[in-house]
């Protein structure tokens, strides 16, 4: 049985993305201040940078990171938006800190938020890890609008974005693989009850 000639083509960029993004780096952390249960909608902070970039680059990290937020229930908004989303693509190895953390679920599940009025014997306190980020590194970060602190850190390492289809698939799964971190669904979302008896 022959193969076409798209479906040849397809099938090896899909390879070819899968070797080029093999030995990335998936990693994030969070703040223990943040409350994620109350957070429902989002937009991306405008100004320089790649948040900013309208390049094909730009719009397809974009657009990744829109269709994961609303896969897991968030809104965008440009009106007072919960979180806030930066993301950045850096060039070459850099130093990075880290924290060792419990699985967010878990720390979101429990229902605990650390606050000023937290006693500091009860705090969790960060554990911080040092690494070094291979060359080709996506960071997304979400900060709280109200706060206007950063809440969580997600970031792929070692992916390598080259030009045409192959560097949209590897965009695509570099923002899908950063969010399967971020395991938090809007409040409600999942059985069908977002925003009944709650206030944004």
């Amino acid at each position: 049985m022959k193969l076409s000639v798209t479906l040849w083509l397809s099938l090896a960029l899909a390879l070819s993305g899968c070797f080029a993004s093999r030995e990335a780096r998936i990693e994030s952390d969070y703040s223990y201040s943040g409350n994620f249960r109350r957070y429902r909608t989002y937009e991306f902070v405008t100004g320089s940078g790649l948040s900013a970039d309208t390049s094909k680059v730009g719009e397809i990290t974009r657009d990744a990171i829109r269709t994961r937020m609303k896969i897991q229930g968030y809104r965008a908004a440009r009106n007072r938006p919960d979180l806030l989303v930066i993301f950045r693509l850096f060039e070459g190895d850099m130093a990075f800190r880290g924290y060792e953390q419990d699985d967010i679920t878990r720390w979101v599940n429990n229902g605990q938020v650390e606050d000023e009025d937290t006693p500091k014997e009860e705090r969790k306190g960060y554990q911080p890890v040092r690494m070094i980020l291979a060359e080709g590194t996506l960071l997304i970060t979400l900060v709280d609008n109200r706060t206007n602190r950063a809440v969580w850190n997600g970031y792929a390492s070692g992916v390598t974005v080259p030009p045409g289809p192959q560097g949209e698939v590897v965009i695509r799964r570099s923002v899908r693989s950063i969010f399967d971190q971020y395991r938090v669904f809007t409040e409600g979302y999942l059985n069908g009850t977002e925003g009944q008896g709650t206030q944004n």
